[in-house]
């Protein structure tokens, strides 16, 4: 029960929050309207200002929500709009805090994994895609999630897998080529194989030939067999993203080194590529075996040294049984033998 004057204090704090909400939208909503790479550090600058005066959850949530209705579209994004967007991600990532790269990654992935369940026939899928692959490209996110989403992309095999998979190593394949030549040789055999016993299946081989080819001028390094493909525009604003990131962590070390299975489980198992993400969901371990491993075999001690750890306030059995350890062994190695039961 909730007396009547609580009740409208919470109603009007409801709509305060909405209006704050509402007014912090609007504000971010014009700063996205306007980006564009020669104003992006004047927008960077009072993005952060904007995370500094406001709750970075209300931030993170406005921005990613902003961000996706502006990207994902049911036509193709122009690739160069793509990149700025990621480029303020990536640059309020290195400068604010990982959460906001985190926050931002885990719901285009949610969102990638539900389109691709469902026949969705417009262009999102390949939108998130690109999202992905540029946050890949501007050191938001480690190659293992790009290898998983390929993995997953190659075991499915159908003509969208073949057209993503085409579209993700145009945009980041010699990129992963730099990160991981073994993890990629290992995926372009996955894909012969696939397309050697899928060859019946399709009407089009052109498409399935097409992507081997792709593939093997990827391993080969040959840039020239591979159409369309540029990486100056990436390169340029890579070095725009130098210039605007504060610290000199802006290399691999804030890289979120985090797979596809996580991200899409986090609800369930925590977040535990944010550092301080607070989680209260059902513990990963059942209560049984945590219960088991709390109870530490000590060993027989002497009344004395229990009397001792008392007296020096040892109150829980870890402490109280790594005093035993110390005040018992013979010397360090049975001290280090002990302590490591």
């Amino acid at each position: 029960y909730v007396p009547p004057q609580i009740r409208k204090v919470q109603e009007t704090l409801d709509d305060k929050k909405r209006e704050e909400l509402g007014r912090l939208k609007k504000m971010v909503n014009g700063l996205i309207n306007r980006l564009s790479e020669p104003n992006l550090s004047s927008i960077s600058g009072q993005m952060e200002e904007l995370y500094m005066a406001n709750s970075r959850k209300d931030m993170n949530d406005t921005l990613t929500d902003i961000l996706m209705n502006a990207c994902v579209t049911a036509v193709a994004m122009p690739a160069r709009l793509m990149m700025e967007h990621v480029l303020l991600v990536s640059i309020l990532h290195h400068n604010v805090g990982i959460e906001v790269g985190a926050h931002f990654l885990e719901a285009v992935v949610k969102k990638f994994d539900e389109l691709c369940k469902s026949d969705a026939e417009g262009k999102e899928c390949e939108n998130l895609l690109a999202l992905i692959a540029h946050l890949y490209n501007f050191h938001v996110v480690h190659c293992l999630l790009i290898f998983d989403i390929l993995k997953k992309l190659v075991s499915t095999f159908t003509e969208k897998e073949i057209e993503l998979i085409l579209f993700l190593l145009k945009n980041v394949g010699f990129s992963l080529r730099k990160d991981d030549a073994l993890a990629l040789k290992e995926l372009i055999t996955e894909a012969q194989r696939k397309a050697s016993t899928a060859e019946k299946k399709f009407q089009d081989q052109t498409r399935v030939r097409f992507m081997l080819e792709t593939m093997l001028a990827l391993r080969n390094n040959d840039m020239r067999k591979i159409p369309g493909y540029d990486p100056e525009p990436v390169e340029r604003l890579r070095k725009l993203q130098r210039a605007l990131v504060h610290s000199s962590g802006s290399g691999k070390d804030t890289q979120l080194r985090v797979s596809l299975e996580s991200l899409l489980s986090a609800d369930q198992v925590g977040r535990w590529w944010i550092v301080g993400s607070s989680w209260s969901g059902a513990p990963m371990i059942s209560d049984t075996k945590s219960q088991a491993q709390q109870k530490l075999h000590v060993g027989k001690v002497s009344s004395k040294i229990m009397e001792l750890a008392r007296k020096l306030r040892m109150n829980t059995d870890i402490r109280r049984s790594i005093f035993c350890v110390l005040m018992t062994s013979e010397d360090f190695m049975d001290a280090f033998e002990k302590l490591l039961k």
